[in-house]
Order: C-alpha cells, then sequence, then structure tokens
C-alpha cells in the first residue's frame, strides 16, 4: 500500500477540511504526508485553519479509513486519483473547487483532446432522445468524449448514444462505485467502463443522497471543453451545471424547443438570457469550439445518405442553389408548414441542411 495515498486520501476525511482548505494545507505544508506530520504551531499559522481541525489532523483518527479505501479500491480495480496527478482531469484540476481525489473505474483516458459533457432532464421526451442520437453519430469520427450523469432521461440517452457509435463515454456518479443508481443503469454502467468509465469524488459506501448531486454536476462541469443541454425544465440539476459551467467559462450550448413546453423552458431561457449558444447539430458544436471537422464528411453525409421521398422532395427545391427561404421551400414542395417542419428538423440533425437567419435553409 502507498503511504503517500493513505495521507491523500485521509486528507479528504479531515472534519472541516473541505477541497479548497484541503488544497491550501498541501501548498503550506508542500504534500499531504507534510500536512499530517506539521507540528501544531505551524498548522496554527495557516490562514483559516481553526483549532477542531488541527485537533482531527494531529490525532490523524482518519487514516485507518483511509487505508480501508484503498483496500477497497484494489479489490474492485478502482483507480484513486490525486489531483496534481498527471492522469488527473487536467481541465478540472484547473477549478478552485475541484475534488481532491477522485475514483475512476473504466478504460478511456480522461484527458481525451476534445471533451463535451451532455446533460437534461429525466422526463426525456423523443425529441431529445433524437437530438442524442444524432449528435453522437455527428461526432463519431471526431474523437470525441462524452459526459454525462447517469441518471434518467438525457443522461441515459447520451451515453447509449455514445456507446453506438463508439465514442467513449464517462458517467459522473453522485455516489460511491460500490452501486449504480439508479439501479435500472446497471448494465449500460457495466458497457461503459468497457468504452470509457464510472468517476466519482465520493468512497465507497456513501448513498446518492440530494446533496451530492450539485457536487457531482461540478466535476461534469470542469472536466469538460462545452456543455450541451439537451432538454431541461426551469429548475433543475441541468441548469445548475450549465451554471457551474458558465462560471468555469466552459462554452454552453442548448437545443431550443417549443414555446409552452415545460422540459424547453430551461433551454430555451439560457438562449434567451445568452447564457447559452443554439445547438442545432454537431456543426455548431465545431464552430463554436474550432474544430475542424473531417474532411469531406458533409459531402459523404450526402453522396451515400438515402432520403426517403419527402426528404427528397425539399432536396430537389435546392437543385444547384445552396440557399433557400422556407416559403419557397414550402410552396415548391407542397408541404403544409407543420409537416414541412418535421421534415427539415430530421434534416438538419443529420447535418444535410444548416438554419440561417431569416427563415433560410443552406446545405451543408
Amino acid at each position: 500500500m502507498s503511504e503517500q495515498l493513505l495521507y491523500k486520501i485521509g486528507l479528504t476525511l479531515i472534519p472541516g477540511v473541505g477541497d479548497v482548505v484541503g488544497k491550501k494545507l498541501v501548498a503550506y505544508c508542500g504534500g499531504p504526508e507534510a500536512v499530517f506530520k506539521e507540528k501544531k504551531k505551524q498548522l496554527e499559522k495557516i490562514p483559516g485553519i481553526g483549532a477542531q481541525t488541527i485537533q482531527s489532523i494531529v490525532h490523524q483518527q482518519v487514516l485507518q479509513r483511509a487505508e480501508a479505501e484503498i483496500e477497497y479500491a484494489a479489490k474492485k480495480n478502482i483507480s484513486i486519483l490525486f489531483y496534481l496527478d498527471k492522469n488527473y482531469p487536467k481541465r478540472l484540476q484547473h477549478c478552485a473547487d475541484s475534488p481532491m481525489v477522485l475514483y475512476y473505474k473504466g478504460t478511456s483516458d480522461l484527458n481525451m483532446q476534445r471533451v463535451i459533457g451532455v446533460v437534461g432532464t429525466r422526463n426525456a421526451s423523443d425529441y431529445g432522445r433524437l437530438f442524442c442520437d444524432h449528435l453522437a453519430e455527428e461526432l463519431k469520427n471526431d474523437d470525441v468524449m462524452i459526459v454525462s450523469g447517469l441518471a434518467y432521461g438525457i443522461d441515459t440517452y447520451a451515453h447509449r448514444a455514445a456507446i453506438k457509435n463508439q465514442l467513449p463515454t464517462i458517467g459522473v456518479l453522485a455516489h460511491g462505485l460500490d452501486r449504480i443508481y439508479p439501479y435500472v443503469n446497471k448494465n449500460l454502467a457495466d458497457k461503459m467502463m468497457l468504452h470509457g468509465g464510472l468517476l466519482t469524488e465520493f468512497m465507497s459506501g456513501t448513498n446518492p443522497d440530494r446533496e451530492n448531486f450539485p457536487r457531482r454536476n461540478r466535476i461534469v462541469a470542469g472536466m469538460i471543453d462545452a456543455l450541451v443541454v439537451v432538454e431541461s425544465a426551469k429548475k433543475g440539476g441541468a441548469l445548475i451545471t450549465a451554471d457551474i459551467a458558465n462560471s468555469y467559462n466552459r462554452d454552453v450550448l442548448a437545443v431550443p424547443g417549443r414555446i409552452g413546453d415545460t422540459f424547453s423552458e430551461g433551454c430555451n431561457y439560457l438562449i434567451r438570457t445568452n447564457r447559452a449558444s443554439l445547438i442545432e447539430n454537431a456543426s455548431n458544436l465545431r464552430y463554436l469550439l474550432g474544430w475542424s471537422s473531417k474532411k469531406n464528411s458533409a459531402v459523404q453525409t450526402q453522396l451515400f445518405r438515402t432520403y426517403s421521398e419527402e426528404e427528397q422532395k425539399v432536396m430537389d427545391v435546392f437543385g444547384q442553389e445552396k440557399e433557400c427561404g422556407i416559403d419557397d421551400i414550402m410552396l415548391r414542395s407542397g408541404f403544409t408548414a407543420s409537416k414541412l417542419a418535421g421534415v427539415l428538423l430530421t434534416l438538419e440533425f443529420d447535418g444535410i441542411l444548416i438554419a440561417l437567419p431569416g427563415k433560410k435553409y443552406k446545405i451543408a
């Protein structure tokens, strides 16, 4: 057993020591072990460290629990990541309140070049599910990791879509790695550990208590390049994650929904208040993040995709033209407004068409 690892975990168990104070202690003392071996008089000189905290450090009663966690992790093939380790998520490392220790079980590099978060309501609609499917399909050649929270709804669909398209996906948990919550996602979690992994700051034996979920959300927000909010009510975990992502200077994108839809209110609010950019497809994400898309990917999509009869009518309207107004498309295709909206949405999701200002569309 690594003695250094014992002190790293022990530091997280000291009463009154959170992530910010813990890092301050490490900085002042020179390392986790040095914190526990520092003299009481020296600890008293550190700003913000109270007498009760110092007593806990001096007595070192937390190390026994830390030793038990190390033994459990070894049995279950769980990696323990300290915030100064090279394999700790480097994006998260720069956040002041990032966890001092993470527990990880999986196969993927947490520091892939491209990482996005996908979050949303537990009450996902077919609209949200379809978006998750299309986004993952469009990103399958971009070497992207998808991060979410393994919750019901959008989180589940995002993880499933990633696996379906052979993208690594990480589930960030609000409890220890000795359980899966919700349990209905147990089979999905098993697949994720082969195509990504599970990550948490919580030790084994920790229940998925209510107060743990905002802490989970900050990990999602911190370890990504951008956050995509697919569907969300005006209040909820997805909006909390979006606020945290904005505070970390991460790009936030939201999928627009119909006016009046309860679980689109949050996304529409983020867009309306300039807290998020509007996203319709993967091209919007690539553009915002400055990713270069795979060469000829759009051309290949158009050459090899089979159109339905309705889609073909819409594509025929364009002919040699790159752009068309929606009124012209409706007139020449003969579709009603509602019928045309559905066809255009599918073509947008598939990266065939791009919506432009002024009710216009262009071929991608």
